[in-house]
C-alpha cells in the first residue's frame, strides 16, 4: 500500500507561484509513474502533469506547460508540482496519483489540496 498526502496549497494572486508537495508513505514510489490532477468546482477532474519512475521524462496538459513543472526527489518518497504564473482559471483541488504505467490506471490518489488564485 502507498498512502499519498499532497501539501503546500493555498491562496495566491494571478502571477503569483505555488509548490506543491506529494509525500508517500508505505512503500517506495520509485517504481511508480507520478501524476497531477487537478478538479475545478463543477467540472470534471483533469490531467496536469506526468513525470515517469526516474523522472527522465515528463508530459504536460497543454493549459499548463511553460508554467508549471513536475519533479521528484525518489531519495524522499516526494514528487513535486511547481506552479508559476497562476491564474485564476487554475484554481482547483490538485491531487497525485500513483500508477504503474501511463496513462493509468492509477493504483494511489492523496486526498487533495485546495489551490486558489485570486485575480
Amino acid at each position: 500500500q502507498v498512502q499519498l498526502v499532497e501539501s503546500g496549497g493555498g491562496l495566491v494572486q494571478a502571477g503569483g507561484s505555488l509548490r506543491l508537495s506529494c509525500a508517500a508513505s508505505g512503500r517506495s514510489i520509485s517504481s511508480y509513474v507520478m501524476d497531477w490532477f487537478r478538479q475545478a468546482p463543477g467540472k470534471e477532474r483533469e490531467f496536469v502533469a506526468a513525470i515517469s519512475w526516474s523522472g527522465g521524462n515528463t508530459c504536460y496538459a497543454d493549459s499548463v506547460k511553460g508554467r508549471f513543472t513536475i519533479y521528484r526527489d525518489n531519495a524522499k518518497n516526494t514528487v513535486y508540482l511547481q506552479m508559476n504564473s497562476l491564474q485564476p482559471e487554475d484554481t482547483a483541488v490538485y491531487y497525485c496519483a500513483a500508477g504503474r504505467s501511463w496513462p493509468g490506471p492509477y493504483n494511489y490518489w492523496g486526498q487533495g489540496t485546495q489551490v486558489t488564485v485570486s485575480s
